[in-house]
């Protein structure tokens, strides 16, 4: 078996678009080493290799022989030596999921250091103090991330210090790698291996156990990625800007990935690796000021080439060595909400890429949170007038949050569990902070830039931060947070801007703020386009249309129990269902009701479509509201969709009544919930057909059915050919298919316990099931022969779920007020991908 059919890849014979096998990093290296890009050359080992170690606990077999192959077609790529002069080689050893994971997995730089390697590394580079910091980087990742400890280095950076260019390269290598050694030591570490080839196996299988750390498990459980996808490990040369004045770090993005301006955007370090920009311990510079002009060019230009490439905004690292540019990784960057709105409408304005790509990094969630609250004008600026800002840092994403100040990720975690909201401040995050910050309403850190740990986490959660807010002192032992003498305990409230970077003391109201920019509003046009779908909107006052017209909503759900709730006269009807006189009358009160409320919410509707589904005295959200238990136990034919005819005959009634009154003419329907027979639909017909004759046929009100079990969806055809229109309740029917209350498909538990212990093979709550699937396909004949069919939804509908029932031929959707922006944007992408 050659190499190249093995277990490890070059950059240069490997396909980028295997991103499964590559892991995310290696595809990137891959695709701009074939692009002609200026990478250091190196070698992914795939994502096959490290799955085998994790369950056999070994590297596979072949492996290391693939790697001593690569080393030396390396060495002579390079015309360097690893482990040996006249010019060593020198490594980085970088994870690479095929799903990006920020700082979650491990990494090892300058491996590849022994004595031999530092005397011939000062006689290249001319600088022995250069070789001692990187014997004591080295060392240190090394010891921390393949042995397990924990390197104080306790007087390393003093010695590295007194180090003198011209000084014994030798000597200083021994000094240095025994000062680390003794360190490590002290704190019960095993040796750092000083053979640069047992480096290299032990950061291999490093890499490899790390993608079952707390922390990497945590981010895949939060961001649903499988656990069984496992690492890539990139193996690659080094190249050092930490070598001199000349030399540096960056990352930039080819657009704002906090506000989603055009225009490269990042900071660069200058004699830094980039281990220095990303850890957020030194605070970088905006690249367009601190790189040098001549590379600045260079950098932009070839960002900007990229991004046409491959039609997404971009996370770029590089690395300058002696004012020559390097890049190292390329990878669709974390954004947040607004700045994803802004670049999906600004691709789809520039041309540049197709609808599909403007759309793809676009989600629904992004949608949601910007619809999220933000700080009350008025108090905002009445506090920062009476002093109350306590400093200002980096706004790194976006949000207008308030909360307890908590100082440990362990209880923040512990404060938000109760119910708390939290807003986690530390010096600086890493990856151990993880759960600290998923809890965390908001988080701000003293140092760091936009590139940080904190701050690319912060974006990929969604969550309000700041960071570089060099002020802030942060005492962990005393729980205090001090900032230019002024103190702030544990558990203060205070408030954090993560746009404008601000952190005030005490709590600010929020206001919902106007949503449909014309960014969000230009975007989600072309989704609706694209998709052809309508989607109606559910209201129950008046005073909901217009948010439900801004939303884009094509029609109008609402329901007459939510109606009359809503007015205040639900004790009412109560009381008239549970009066047997009542009952055996015409329920003109009823009809009274529905007129009297509906008059104003169908005159506000103008012409849109409005569904107005029947009292259901069964529904799960009907329990209490409507005494459920109380009245059908009275009359229990009141639990059959039309056990009373004249509860039906009613609300027809009542709400063409209305209809005139607001002048309607059509575009009213009444739907009856639970039907799962055809001749229940075909009676509903009579009843409509005598209720438009008593009125002398000067409103016609449609009918309909709300179907919600599986019986009722296998008879779709039938019934959908009985009346005017038919709902398909998707929550309703899944839930009669896993056999489980519908409410529970709206909450965490048990089915989040459940899937954990692998007891079902579907979340219901976020696919459609197989079995569902095949009775939808069965309603979706009835669309193709010319019936009004749609998809009644709750909750917060999946992007993955709102796919599916597109790809059946569904064109027609209710959804809540808040679903209807984030579904227009999921169908429209299911349009272009399907």
């Amino acid at each position: 078996m050659t190499a190249s059919a093995g277990l490890t890849r070059t950059f240069a014979e490997a396909d980028p678009a295997d991103v499964d096998w590559l892991g995310g990093k290696g595809s990137g290296l891959a695709r701009m080493s074939q692009q002609g890009l200026r990478v250091p050359p190196g070698y992914v080992i795939g994502t096959a290799a490290c799955r085998s170690y994790l369950r056999e606990g070994a590297l596979p077999d072949g492996l290391a022989g693939e790697i001593t192959t690569r080393l030396a077609e390396l060495e002579r790529r390079t015309g360097k030596t690893f482990g040996a002069g006249p010019v060593p080689l020198l490594l980085s050893v970088r994870s690479g999921a095929p799903v990006s994971m920020p700082g979650m997995m491990d990494t090892i730089l300058n491996l590849g250091l022994d004595r031999a390697a530092a005397v011939a590394l000062a006689a290249a580079t001319g600088d022995s103090r250069f070789v001692a910091d990187l014997i004591a980087r080295f060392h240190a990742m090394y010891a921390e991330t393949v042995l397990g400890a924990f390197d104080p280095g306790e007087g390393i950076d003093e010695l590295v210090a007194q180090v003198r260019p011209g000084d014994d390269a030798g000597e200083v290598h021994d000094r240095i790698w025994r000062a680390c050694e003794e360190a490590l030591a002290a704190s019960d570490g095993e040796s750092v291996p000083a053979d640069p080839r047992a480096q290299l196996f032990g950061a291999v299988e490093a890499v490899f156990r790390s993608w079952n750390t707390r922390r990497a498990s945590t981010y895949r459980e939060f961001h649903a990625i499988p656990h069984d996808l496992g690492t890539a490990v990139v193996v690659q040369s080094m190249v050092f800007g930490n070598l001199s004045d000349d030399s540096g770090s960056g990352v930039v993005f080819t657009r704002n990935p906090a506000t989603g301006e055009p225009g490269l955007f990042g900071e660069y370090l200058a004699h830094s690796q980039g281990e220095d920009v990303v850890a957020g311990t030194r605070t970088p510079d905006p690249v367009d000021r601190a790189l040098a002009p001549g590379l600045l060019d260079e950098l932009r230009r070839t960002c900007a080439e990229l991004e046409r490439a491959q039609g997404d905004v971009l996370d770029i690292e590089f690395t300058v060595e002696r004012s020559v540019l390097y890049f190292l990784q390329v990878r669709s960057a974390k954004r947040t909400p607004e700045a994803a709105v802004r670049i999906a409408a600004d691709f789809l304005a520039e041309g540049e890429v197709g609808t599909a790509a403007a759309l793809r990094h676009l989600t629904p969630e992004h949608v949601r949170q910007v619809q999220r609250p933000g700080f009350d004008t008025d108090e905002i600026d009445r506090a920062r007038a009476a002093g109350r800002v306590l400093t200002t840092g980096i706004g790194a994403c976006p949000g207008q949050v308030s909360g307890v100040l908590v100082l440990d990720p362990d209880r923040a975690k512990e404060r938000a569990d109760a119910g708390e909201d939290v807003i986690l401040a530390r010096a600086v995050t890493s990856p151990a902070d993880l759960h600290g910050m998923i809890a965390a309403r908001g988080i701000v850190t003293a140092t760091g830039g936009s590139t940080s740990h904190a701050a690319v986490v912060a974006r990929a959660l969604g969550t309000a931060c700041v960071v570089g807010a060099g002020a802030l002192v942060v005492d962990g032992a005393a729980r205090t947070l001090t900032i230019d003498g002024r103190t702030v305990a544990e558990g203060d409230e205070v408030s954090l801007d993560g746009a404008g970077g601000e952190l005030l003391l005490g709590r600010i109201s929020t206001a919902t703020p106007a949503v449909a920019t014309g960014a969000l509003g230009s975007v989600l046009a072309t989704a609706a386009e694209a998709s052809g779908c309508e989607v109606l909107v559910r209201v129950t006052l008046p005073a909901d249309v217009q948010y439900a017209r801004e939303a884009g909503a094509h029609g109008l759900v609402t329901a007459v129990d939510d109606v009359l709730a809503a007015t205040g006269h639900i004790d009412g009807l109560v009381r008239r269902l549970l009066d047997d006189a009542e009952m055996d009358g015409p329920f003109d009160r009823v009809a009274e009701l529905v007129e009297q409320e509906f008059t104003p919410l169908l005159a506000a509707a103008g012409d849109l479509e409005v569904g107005v589904r029947a009292i259901d005295l069964v529904a799960d959200e009907a329990r209490e509201m409507l005494q459920q238990t109380a009245v059908t136990t009275r009359h229990p034919e009141l639990a059959m969709p039309l056990g009373r005819p004249a509860l039906v005959r009613a609300q027809l009634r009542g709400l063409a009544r209305a209809a005139a009154a607001a002048g309607r003419t059509s575009g009213v329907h009444l739907a009856l919930r639970h039907v799962c027979d055809p001749a229940e639909a075909a009676a509903l017909r009579a009843i409509a057909d005598e209720a438009a004759q008593e009125s002398g046929g000067a409103v016609a009100v449609s009918v309909g059915a709300y179907l919600t079990s599986p019986r009722a969806v296998a008879g779709a055809s039938r019934i959908a050919a009985a009346v005017d229109v038919v709902w398909v309740e998707v929550r309703a029917l899944q839930a009669a298919v896993f056999g489980i209350p519908a409410r529970q498909l709206l909450t965490a538990e048990p089915l989040d316990g459940y899937l954990r212990r692998g007891l079902l093979a579907v979340d219901p709550r976020t696919e459609i099931d197989q079995v569902v699937r095949g009775l939808l396909d069965g309603v979706a004949g009835a669309v193709r022969d010319g019936r009004t069919v749609g998809m009644r939804l709750s909750g917060e509908v999946p992007e993955e779920a709102a796919a599916q029932l597109f790809g059946l031929g569904f064109r027609r959707f209710a959804v809540d007020a808040d679903g209807a922006r984030p579904l227009v944007l999921a169908l429209g992408k299911a349009a272009q991908t399907g």
